[in-house]
């Protein structure tokens, strides 16, 4: 739509910013008041994924941090403050990122932050789902995927911004020695490695008969809300 609207997007320091493309678009094709509209439309759109990162950092700083560690005595009160402030720390920051440092790293660390948060798969997920899977091969697994996540991730270049390093997460096939031009996602590859890792590390661990650690969950920890006064019981009959 935009080829057919003949819409140059702008260009910054010499390179294209596909960017401005759809916002240039509306400009464009759009009565002022509907642009106006598709403007704050975008706005809310970035800032949505940015609010939602904010609170769940804080969030993390708040209940594992700050009442673990700094403050086990805070109040409800107390962690929503600091929460709050956490958050809006979190916010302040990300602006000076976009505002200090190339657009482009956010971009690059998004693809590296896939890759790396792939690889708690195992030992979040499948291990807890499953409870086979033996901790040091779980821990394992996991110092592999992500030696072989940032390895194959530093070895990809971006030829359109110059970069040699870090330049993308899809890795060329052709690099493990097979004969073909096809590239796959880095994280799938290391979250492969990963989880062999894993699989044959506990077999090992388990024929060296290696312990495995005491278990440490206690029954009450299944029943943390019964009782509760903050919680309350759904009435199902009344929501149906």
């Amino acid at each position: 739509m935009a080829i057919a609207a003949g819409i140059t997007p702008l260009t910054t320091d010499g390179k294209v910013d596909s960017n401005t493309v759809v916002p240039l678009l509306f400009d464009r094709v759009f009565p002022d008041w509907f642009t106006g509209v598709a403007y704050a439309a975008i706005g809310i759109g970035a800032l949505v994924p940015a609010a939602i990162m904010s609170i769940a950092a804080a969030n993390l700083f708040t209940r594992n941090i700050y009442k673990e560690y700094i403050h086990p005595a805070a109040t409800d009160a107390e962690e929503a403050a600091v929460s709050k402030l956490a958050s809006l720390v979190v916010k302040v920051g990300a602006v000076l990122v976009i505002l200090t440092l190339d657009p482009q790293f956010s971009i690059d660390l998004q693809l590296i932050g896939g890759v790396i948060i792939l690889q708690t798969l195992p030992a979040v997920g499948i291990g807890l789902l499953t409870r086979w899977f033996h901790r040091g091969a779980l821990i394992a697994g996991w110092v592999c995927g992500m030696a072989a996540g940032l390895w194959m991730l530093y070895r990809i270049p971006n030829p359109a911004t110059g970069k040699q390093h870090f330049g993308g997460s899809a890795y060329p096939l052709s690099d493990l020695g097979l004969d073909t031009r096809l590239t796959v996602y880095v994280g799938v590859i290391a979250l492969a490695i990963n989880l062999l890792v894993a699989f044959f590390g506990t077999f090992a661990l388990r024929a060296m008969k290696t312990p495995d650690g005491a278990d440490a969950t206690r029954t009450d920890d299944y029943f943390a809300d019964e009782g509760d006064p903050k919680v309350k019981e759904l009435d199902l009959a009344a929501s149906t």
